[in-house]
């Protein structure tokens, strides 16, 4: 079941305190809404709308929240005089029991990450407009200072605003970052390459990044770097709006940073390629970054990527000639 994430406002934190009778609240509840609300706040600024709940969490949000009932006759008395009651009885003071309060929503990354698409599908005329506005925003954007003094362009991303299939990589290298365009390098030429096997052009798929800027190399005249995490998570909303309204029925992962920006945890590549995942509702294929097969010439790794990309097709409903099947094989 999914529930709107709007913003959490003071109001919100406010009312659940009072709803529990603020005497009665303890530090760590406060800490726990505080660090709720501040949770939720970090996924609807990176573009999430829904979150997961569990249908008994739900039901038990709906329930009054049960608090302890005093006497009018105990209401009365003041502090000081309870204190003085139990300093004379000897007796221990009874402890307080705290307020059961539930959990307010419970989410987590896999559950973020298998949220479906959730806005309408644009007209032709309203997406194009959307995705021009997108890029001026991207084009403008300053939110990592570093990045933007040390780049040349921006890469926004380039193909079919309309694609089926969508290729996403890490960050921009020195030629994406001299022409403005994503894999225009040695590593694009091999991606285009692929695409072309598989029967489409470059322009029918949609091709992006993680990252919009190159990563700076302060103090190198050469080389590249990978992106850092905050670098991802600070540029994933773009991406994130650029995969909505693009809306792909597949989207293929370039490589271990790829996957990484994606879904905010550490992967092995070698590990996770070839299996399916889901992103925001749309199937994933993790595969090897060209980058990697440019430096392993093996035809076991050429034939790795191309049983993955053979997945994608399937996928898709693409066509598949026997000799594609066998692209690679080795025996």
């Amino acid at each position: 079941m999914r529930v709107q994430l709007t913003a959490p406002s003071k109001k919100f934190r406010a009312d659940c305190v009072l709803a529990g009778s603020i005497s009665a609240v303890t530090e760590l509840f406060e800490q726990l809404l505080d660090a709720t609300i501040s949770y939720l706040e970090a996924l609807r600024a990176q573009g999430v709308r829904y979150v997961a709940v569990a249908p008994d969490t739900l039901a038990a949000l709906t329930q009054p929240v049960q608090t302890p009932h005093l006497p009018d006759s105990q209401m009365s008395e003041r502090p000081s005089e309870l204190d003085s009651e139990q300093e004379n009885s000897g007796a221990p003071a009874e402890p307080v029991k705290p307020v059961e309060m539930p959990l307010l929503i419970a989410v987590n990354d896999h559950a973020v990450n298998e949220l479906s698409l959730h806005k309408p599908e644009l007209t032709p005329e309203a997406k194009a407009a959307a995705f021009a506005e997108l890029r001026q925003r991207v084009l403008g954007c300053r939110k990592c200072p570093h990045l933007a003094a040390a780049r040349k362009n921006v890469v926004f991303g380039v193909g079919n605003i309309n694609a089926e299939l969508m290729f996403i990589g890490e960050a921009p290298g020195v030629e994406e970052d001299e022409q403005g365009e994503p894999f225009v390098g040695r590593a694009g030429e091999l991606l285009t390459k692929i695409i072309q096997t598989m029967g489409l052009r470059r322009e029918d798929v949609y091709i992006g990044n993680i990252l919009k800027c190159r990563p700076d190399t302060p103090g190198q005249t050469a080389g590249n770097r990978a992106p850092t995490a905050e670098e991802m998570r600070t540029c994933l909303p773009y991406l994130i709006e650029q995969i909505e309204l693009i809306r792909p029925k597949v989207i293929v992962a370039l490589g271990k940073t790829a996957m990484e920006g994606l879904f905010g945890k550490a992967v092995q590549i070698k590990k996770i390629r070839g299996q399916w995942h889901q992103y925001r509702g749309i199937p994933v294929m993790p595969t090897y970054h060209p980058a990697y097969l440019l430096r392993n010439q093996a035809v076991s790794e050429k034939r790795k990527v191309w049983e993955d990309m053979l997945a994608v097709m399937e996928k898709l409903g693409l066509p598949i000639s026997a000799k594609q099947r066998n692209y690679f094989r080795t025996g």
